[in-house]
This record gives structure tokens, sequence and C-alpha cells, in this order.
């Protein structure tokens, strides 16, 4: 017994991991519970959860469509689209390398940043195979803006009003370039960017956080916002008086002037953030389709 009690307190000794050993049902519940850790939900690595930036993505691809149709315009879309996807994981991914660190959705949304980009080059390359090359010129002029929002994004600081403006305005550029591989002119494919980004973009992010710093208490001043709106109605008239908007883009300017003004006025009632974006996503539509039936109408 002494003999078997010694050699038992040895293997302890000698063999300190022996003890260590887990109940088979143990490492099961453990290697169950490191796998339910490791498990991504593809969702919000594939897809950013901002309303805002869908509506701002989306909107100049439907009015270019839907003012000028073609299979080129249709290929510039998708690789919009893919383009403006591919930004949410490349955002994770530098936010992951800032840390120093790799997690199971780094892998992931490198795989997704990878399959984006991928569609987004073919695409714009059979929309190259496919019209004249005329549509690239204003790709290129917002080259820059697109530019400043990558190096916010890769910074961690897309949230602020420089980037915010110049990927909408970027953005708002494939407007004119979808009109353009259908075979418009010049000066009224441009104007197509013009409404876009002054009536509609920079005026509505301007709003957009005033609002919402007034939500939070903040004293945000109005004057930035309703100015830019102010500015917005000028342009539209203006380019209607010369015949190369229709009024249609007055009337819709002055409808986001009137929206602006009452909620950001003390009479507003309170409301949320997700309430905002989704009145926002209404206006939008509202807009695009005012400045649709204006051009297809010649109202």
């Amino acid at each position: 017994m002494a003999a078997e009690t010694f050699s038992a307190k040895q293997r302890a000794t000698d063999f300190p991991f022996a003890q260590t050993s887990e109940p088979a049902s143990r490492r099961a519940t453990t290697g169950a519970s490191v796998g339910k850790v490791q498990r991504v939900r593809l969702r919000p690595v594939a897809l950013p959860v901002e309303h805002g930036g869908w509506g701002l993505a989306l909107e100049p691809l439907a009015l270019g469509l839907c003012v000028a149709p073609s299979v080129p315009g249709v290929l510039l879309a998708v690789a919009t689209v893919t383009a403006f996807l591919t930004r949410h994981p490349l955002k994770i991914v530098a936010a992951d390398r800032r840390r120093g660190r790799r997690f199971p959705r780094t892998l992931m949304a490198e795989r997704f940043a990878l399959g984006y980009a991928t569609l987004a080059l073919l695409s714009f390359t059979l929309a190259l195979k496919t019209s004249s090359h005329v549509f690239l010129w204003p790709l290129l002029l917002a080259a820059p803006f697109a530019v400043v929002q990558l190096i916010y994004d890769a910074a961690g600081r897309s949230r602020e009003l420089l980037p915010e403006l110049s990927g909408a305005t970027a953005m708002a550029a494939v407007a004119t370039a979808v009109a353009l591989a259908a075979g418009w002119q010049t000066a009224p494919a441009l104007v197509l960017w013009l409404l876009l980004a002054a009536v509609r973009v920079v005026p509505s992010i301007l709003y957009v956080r005033t609002r919402l710093q007034k939500n939070h208490g903040a004293r945000a001043s109005v004057v930035p916002a309703l100015g830019a709106h102010l500015s917005g109605c000028a342009l539209a008239a203006a380019l209607a008086w010369v015949g190369l908007a229709p009024v249609l883009a007055f009337a819709a300017a002055l409808l986001l002037l009137a929206r602006a003004a009452f909620m950001l006025s003390p009479f507003c009632p309170q409301v949320s953030a997700k309430q905002v974006g989704f009145s926002e996503i209404g206006f939008g539509l509202v807009t695009i389709l005012a400045l649709v039936l204006g051009f297809a109408l010649r109202l």
C-alpha cells in the first residue's frame, strides 16, 4: 500500500499535467463554447447598417438609370453598389489592424471586401467595353472626394463632417456618369451632379447632423444647414430659369428646405435617430421622383 501511495505521489510530482486532464463531457462543452465564440454573424460584416448611407448611395443610381437607362449604365450601377459595399468590410479590417489584433470577423471582412472589389472591377470593365469612355471624366473629378473619405475611414474618423460630405458628393457624380454612358450631352449630365450635390447631399447631411446634435442636447447652430438648403434652392431656381433643370427640381429643393426648417425649429417634437434616418429615405425618394418626372415630362 505504501509503495502504491508513493508511486501515486511521485507521478503527481513528476508529471503534474496528468492531473489537469478534464472529463470528456467538460472538454466537449469547452469545445462547443469556443466554437460558439468564434462563430461570426455575416450580415454585420457584409452590409452597412446606416440608413442614410444606403440612401445617398442609391439615389444617384436611381436618378441616372431612370432618366437615362442603358446597359452600360446598369453595369456602372452594379460597379458602384459593389464598390460602396466594399467600404464597410474594409473599415472593419482597418479598425482591427489599428488594434493590432485579428478576430474571426477580420478574415471574413477581408473575404467580403475582396469579393465586392472583384465584382466592382468586373462590372466596371464591362461598362468600359460596352460604351464610350466619356463617362470617366466625372468619376475622375469625384476621385479626390472619394480618397478623402477613404483616408478618414482608415483612421477611424469616418463619422466626421468632411468625409461624410466628400463621400456623398463623390457618389452623386455617378448619376452624371450613368447619363454620359447612355449618350447624354455633357451639360445636362453635369446638371444631375450639381442638383444632387447642392440640393440633396450637402444640405441633408448638415441637417441630419444638426438634428442629431439637438437630440443629444448639444447647442448646434441651424445656420449652416438652412444656409445650404437656401443655396440649393437658389441653384435649382437658376438652372430652371436657363432651361437646364426642370421646375420640379426647384420644388423638391423647397420641400427639403421646409422639412429642415420645421425639424430644426423649437416647434418640432422629439424624434429618434432611427426616425430621422427613415424619414430621410422617404424625402430622398420624393426628391428623386420629382427630378425624374421633371426631366421626363420637362416640367
